[in-house]
């Protein structure tokens, strides 16, 4: 006799991401994992008294979406003026008098979102832009990408920012040319200011914005937000061993309703007592609900400040092309360092010339270490070019990549990663397809809180390179079918992190993290992606989020 399930899906349409038996009408769910796959009537040998039978009315079910590049702890900030859609200065103003008046006592300005494109002149922002709209109260203000910070004048004075700044634990101070006197704009934050020595240096300032308490707002704001949207694993990429207490403590408290992996963050410099410390830490979470391995690095910054490392030099440039955080000799030693003592590595990598040095770097260590099963990353993959493309798939090495952030909306023609780069080189732009057909395994994620978490917006964007509002498609050649973008999201992620064998697909014996949306996606016009939702989140058999 069958022992009952404790959960059954039934008369619905899986996707089950599964080669071997692509679709199914139902699933049944014992002990946290898949029991049993199958059409029919068939479940209802796997029903008894405590059974829950959903009846999914024909609605669509997936394995449960794996968002391999989610910035959980970042999160958004409710304590910070929201700047995204601010397309100009005044409207950014208009923002910030908002927060004044209804937070008058508030000590610090701080706004996250800001889009370089509401710039005027294509310069990048300076503290006189928000001078007049903050007068002497310091403001903090990160970009939408969280890749730079803006500061005005009295935030300067309070950091002890001056001419002879050149670097601070948060970032690169950008200086006018002509004075010498710092602008109030600092590069390379993703990199400094959200290292474990950033974190600590802006917390010693008394930026509010890096408190421990504001940093668990956020974390258990956006796992109450990857719950909601299906996304029953999340991977963190970039925390420093500070960071760890802050999963724990949501763990604890019921607050993390996914599975999540968290790489830890592996600046130049790291040592052989901080891998060893890493090491440790990988050893002491290893469990299915809260992990700690991959290693987050990067070899270059991002596009729109012309902070990215490209093979030519940027459009309207004659010779500014970007820098590497490491010169290539020496990136290529530290991944074949890594990579011999087993760690897994997720590189940033935007423009073509880092990607290039990454891909160098990883058949370097294949040379030195032999062929291995690391699935190394590149992370973002925005501007690659066509003659590195089967590489990908020749190294072993993961495209983790960002359907919405190919968006027209964000980065397509006037904007300011279009313009940065060129018309020229728009060919470049997120070759999906080209990768997927090379036969490149992709991992697609959000990027939050870069971009909106739901996966939904990112199979959008995937199947059609279109902005949220319609419009013409943005290298339209590159678009994804649907099945593929779903692979990214579920099996192709699980297998970036090593975890297809128990994720990624609804197979019988794999860990039943499943989501039922509200419309069956294959049955939709694109543009319906956004209106949908996921009507049932399921994680190890437990049902962790149900639309009211």
């Amino acid at each position: 006799m069958t022992r009952p399930a404790d959960l059954v899906l039934y008369n619905a349409h899986v996707h089950t991401v599964d080669d071997a038996r692509p679709h199914a009408e139902a699933v049944a769910v014992r002990d946290g994992r898949i029991a049993w796959v199958g059409d029919g009537d068939g479940w209802r040998a796997f029903t008894g008294p405590d059974t829950e039978a959903v009846d999914a009315r024909g609605r669509l079910v997936l394995p449960g979406f794996v968002d391999s590049h989610n910035h959980v702890r970042l999160g958004s900030d409710a304590d910070c003026v929201q700047l995204a859609g601010a397309g100009t200065l005044d409207e950014i103003g208009a923002r910030i008098a908002d927060r004044l008046r209804s937070h008058p006592d508030a000590a610090w300005i701080e706004g996250e979102a800001f889009d370089y494109s509401a710039i005027p002149g294509g310069r990048m922002p300076t503290a006189a832009d928000l001078d007049r709209f903050t007068g002497d109260r310091p403001a903090f203000v990160l970009s939408y990408d969280v890749h730079t910070a803006w500061l005005n004048t009295a935030a300067l004075r309070r950091l002890g920012i001056d001419r002879d700044t050149a670097q601070t634990a948060y970032g690169t101070v950008r200086k006018d040319p002509a004075t010498g006197e710092p602008t109030g704009f600092l590069t390379d934050f993703a990199v400094r200011g959200l290292s474990r020595d950033g974190h600590r240096a802006l917390r010693a300032a008394g930026v509010p914005w890096a408190d421990p308490d504001r940093q668990y707002r956020r974390l258990a704001g956006s796992l109450d937000m990857a719950a909601r949207y299906g996304i029953t694993t999340v991977v963190e990429p970039q925390n420093s061993l500070d960071d760890l207490p802050l999963f724990e403590r949501a763990l604890a408290e019921g607050r993390l309703r996914s599975r999540l992996v968290a790489g830890l963050f592996h600046p130049r410099g790291t040592t052989p007592e901080d891998l060893a410390a890493f090491a440790a830490a990988a050893r002491r979470h290893a469990s299915d609900r809260f992990r700690v391995g991959p290693l987050k690095l990067y070899i270059d910054d991002v596009v729109e400040p012309h902070t990215a490392a490209l093979l030519e030099p940027y459009a309207g440039h004659h010779g500014h092309r970007g820098g590497t955080f490491y010169p290539p000799e020496e990136f290529a030693e530290v991944l074949a360092g890594l990579d011999a003592a087993g760690f897994q590595a997720f590189v940033h990598a935007t423009g073509d010339r880092g990607i290039r040095t990454v891909l160098d770097a990883v058949a370097h260590a294949r040379a030195v270490n032999g062929p291995n099963d690391a699935r190394h990353q590149v992370v973002h993959v925005e501007c690659l070019d066509p003659a590195d493309v089967p590489r990908f798939a020749e190294l072993g090495v993961v495209a983790c990549m960002q359907p919405r952030h190919c968006s027209p909306d964000i980065a397509g023609p006037g904007r300011d990663w279009a313009e940065a780069v060129g018309e020229h080189r728009w060919n470049k732009a997120w070759p999906m397809r080209s990768l997927h057909e090379s036969g490149a395994v992709l991992a697609l994620s959000s990027d939050w809180n870069v971009a909106e978490m739901d996966p939904l917006v990112g199979l959008y964007t995937a199947v059609t390179r279109r902005g949220l509002a319609g419009g013409e498609p943005w290298m339209p050649e590159e678009r994804l079918d649907l099945a593929t973008a779903l692979r990214g999201y579920t099996l192709g992620s699980a297998y970036a992190v090593h975890l297809e064998h128990e994720l990624g697909s609804v197979v019988p014996g794999k860990l039943a993290d499943l989501v039922m949306l509200s419309d069956d996606l294959f049955e939709l016009e694109p543009k319906a992606f956004l209106d949908a939702r996921v009507e049932l989140g399921v994680l190890g058999g437990e049902v962790v989020h149900r639309a009211a």
